[in-house]
Parts: structure tokens; sequence; C-alpha cells
């Protein structure tokens, strides 16, 4: 039940989620209730109750697998998210320096093109 404390309704749904996981009433591996369910629940828009769940993602905390559900992580099973990011940054960094010697024959090329035609 979200309550009228000047506290934002997804923060309290997150909050008590939190601590629902934290105090082992939702184990890893378990399966958080639909997001419809929750928004029985809490008595919630379907929006709020995708935020409150948005932030225990961000946190960690849950991890959504596609057309499966959201579930509690596992508290040892380190963040995918920071494994996809540095994967990510290695990728930026490779297309980077790829990126920047093709401009610099792009470069030499046009330099040498414009010194011939100026014979």
């Amino acid at each position: 039940m979200v309550r009228h404390t000047g506290q934002p309704a997804y923060l309290q749904i997150a909050d008590d989620l939190r601590a629902q996981i934290r105090g082992g009433s939702l184990a890893p591996g378990t399966p958080l209730p639909s997001t419809a369910k929750l928004a029985e629940q809490y008595d919630a828009s379907l929006s709020v109750v995708k935020l409150a769940v948005g932030v225990l993602r961000t946190e960690g905390l849950v991890i959504g697998q596609q057309g499966k559900g959201v579930f509690v992580r596992d508290a040892e099973e380190p963040p995918a998210r920071s494994d996809e990011l540095a994967e990510l940054r290695a990728t930026v960094e490779d297309l980077s320096r790829r990126l920047a010697k093709v401009e610099e024959q792009l470069a030499t090329s046009t330099t040498r093109r414009s010194g011939r035609s100026s014979r």
C-alpha cells in the first residue's frame, strides 16, 4: 500500500521490495510478481510499479529475462550490467582506434590527390 508520506510511490514500492529481498522473503532466483499483481498489491499504476522495478534493476538487486519475468539476483553473482558495460567500453575504444586510422588514411589520400592536381 502506497502511503501519502511525501516520498514518491515508486520509491515506497522499491523500498518495500528491497526490504523483502534483503529480508529473505524474496529469495535469490525467485521471480517478482507480475507488474499487474504488484500494481494491485500496492494499489498503484503499472507505470509506478515499472519505475520501482527499474530502481531495483539499477541497484542490481533484480534481473529481467526477456519473456520470462524479473528475478531476484543472487547476491554472490556479480551484476551482468558491469560485465556488459566493460565489454561495451572495450568495443567503443576499439572502434575509436579503427575510426582514427580510417580518418588518417582518408586525410592522407585527400592530401595526395590535391597535391597532384596543383601541378
